[in-house]
């Protein structure tokens, strides 16, 4: 650990210590280091996380100072629950960012995800959502916002796209983001869109359809259009995949009210596992007169999102057991989460995410690997 060259001390400098001056027993940085150290070695929630600086004390006191020992869990919970959210995970991301190379991040989905243990039927709180823009080529989460319910997601979605700092990456977001507003900060922010377009869109829907059906019955003669085609097999598994792009919007009424639309797009799947198949047809809108190879594989790594951050939060990190009801606490542990995941991820041995978080609060060596490159721990 000592050979380690970032000192993540610099990367929060700018996060501001809650707490009054005379009441601080532990340095803030303490708490920040801890806390992603027990994440990222097994820990999920704020006992586990003080149970593991506890039993890793002697280990954290060789690169933090710990004055007064390990905190308890109600001062981690106490501290995290007063953190701005949206300084912490600059910080968290900042951090990442200075050990991982995303200058050529050429994708950014955006989506929601309920936590679903942190509702109380019983006082009438209803569960925390989480809408996150995730850079899935590095495994990177670049914005976050926290809304009650995901019916929220449309005024969340610019406030996330306002924490982008990455310019000319395609953003990709699912029907609930198919809106006029939303396509013009895309924009704004220098990226392009990929938007899915569903029945919340009406117009928009039927316009779409209404043009593949003309372009189907010439054949598509005189139309401008391009076409893919992919098949995948393995693991009991067929699937067939077909997308359509139309670059002639004559047929789509209000088309300058979305900024820079330049393609509308079908795409086809069917899939046949075990001897049943299924068919699926969804729609789209881009932002650039690209190949329908291009806005296929865009609209498919959208996905990834789901596989990638919100099923490895359940799975991996047992999020939605966590009865973390505080709102900002929510929202910081689950950054502490994601930024753990992103280390754990970009470690090269082989092997899911839960087992090589075992392994890390099992050796400690191993810790020092996830995190070499990431952090210098150093006292100062």
């Amino acid at each position: 650990m000592a050979t380690i060259s970032l000192e993540i001390k610099k990367y929060f400098r700018h996060l501001k210590d809650p707490r009054r001056r005379h009441g601080r027993l532990h340095r803030l940085l303490d708490l920040v280091v801890i806390a992603v150290c027990a994440i990222t070695g097994g820990a999920e929630n704020w006992e586990e996380i003080a149970a593991f600086g506890r039993r890793h004390e002697s280990w954290f006191r060789r690169y933090l100072s710990l004055l007064n020992g390990i905190p308890s869990h109600d001062t981690f919970e106490r501290v995290f629950s007063r953190l701005d959210p949206l300084v912490f995970q600059r910080c968290l991301r900042d951090w990442l960012l200075a050990f991982g190379d995303v200058l050529g991040c050429k994708h950014i989905a955006i989506d929601g995800k309920t936590l679903r243990g942190s509702g109380r039927k019983t006082s009438g709180l209803g569960p925390l959502h989480l809408v996150s823009a995730w850079a899935g080529e590095h495994h990177l989460l670049l914005g976050q916002v926290a809304v009650d319910g995901k019916s929220n997601e449309i005024t969340a979605i610019p406030k996330v796209l306002d924490l982008l700092t990455v310019h000319g990456a395609v953003v990709t977001i699912d029907a609930m983001g198919c809106q006029t507003e939303i396509a013009a900060k895309i924009r704004e922010r220098r990226c392009h869109y990929v938007l899915a377009v569903k029945d919340n869109q009406p117009n928009l829907l039927r316009d779409i359809q209404e043009s593949f059906v003309q372009a189907h019955e010439k054949d598509y003669a005189g139309v401008a259009h391009d076409c893919y085609e992919s098949e995948n097999r393995g693991h009991g598994r067929h699937e067939k995949r077909y997308c359509a792009v139309l670059y002639d919007l004559s047929g789509i009424r209000n088309k300058d009210a979305w900024a820079d639309l330049r393609a509308i797009g079908m795409s086809v799947t069917e899939r046949t596992i075990n001897g049943e198949t299924t068919g699926d047809v969804r729609y789209f809108i881009g932002s650039q007169k690209k190949s329908a190879r291009y806005y296929g594989i865009a609209f498919r790594k959208h996905w990834g999102i789901e596989n990638n951050l919100h099923w490895q939060m359940d799975v991996s990190f047992s999020e939605d057991a966590n009865r973390t009801t505080e709102r900002t606490a929510a929202q910081n542990l689950a950054l502490v989460c994601r930024a753990a995941q992103t280390l754990v991820k970009r470690h090269p041995q082989k092997g899911g995410i839960r087992c090589k978080r075992r392994q890390a609060g099992w050796d400690l060596d191993f810790l020092e690997e996830i995190l070499r490159g990431a952090a210098n721990l150093e006292k100062e």
